[in-house]
């Protein structure tokens, strides 16, 4: 039988000791790790192009005109350089035609919000009817109900 000396010995070793942990451990898991590794390969291909990209974005804000070059057999093509479209002004008015597609209000609010930070959004609490919110109510009541079981 040990002695009082053990026994507190033992007692102290016990709260002492690092216990062991519960739940998922501290740090990132490898699903993370990977999620980190593609945002970083996304984010050094998204810099390399980011003045085409902000200028796309900006087009596209603004409206964006393309020309549609008619071919001989009847069908259309979109105009992709400068050749074509001085060869379809060369041809006379009725081989090509100028389109243009209406201003994207959501592409200059995604632009916006990138370039000055996107605007604090307000949000409103209110119980029924706009009225306050009743919670010293609903928490007595919880109460209650969880006193009678």
């Amino acid at each position: 039988m040990p002695g009082p000396i053990e026994v507190i010995e033992k007692r102290l070793d016990a709260l002492t000791k690092p216990k062991r942990k519960m739940g998922r451990p501290p740090g990132p898991t490898d699903v993370t790790i990977k999620k980190q590794e593609i945002r970083a390969m996304i984010l050094a291909r998204f810099a390399k192009r980011i003045d085409e990209l902000v200028e796309a974005q900006m087009d596209h804000a603004m409206g964006v005109n393309y020309m549609v070059l008619r071919e001989p057999d009847g069908s259309f093509t979109r105009a992709t350089n400068v050749a074509q479209i001085d060869a379809a002004c060369a041809a006379g008015a009725s081989a090509f035609k100028i389109f243009t597609q209406a201003p994207n209000p959501q592409a200059f609010v995604a632009i916006a919000d990138r370039a000055i930070d996107r605007p604090t959004e307000h949000h409103e609490v209110t119980g029924a009817d706009g009225g306050p919110v009743e919670m010293v109510a609903r928490l007595a009541a919880a109460r209650k109900r969880l006193a009678g079981t």
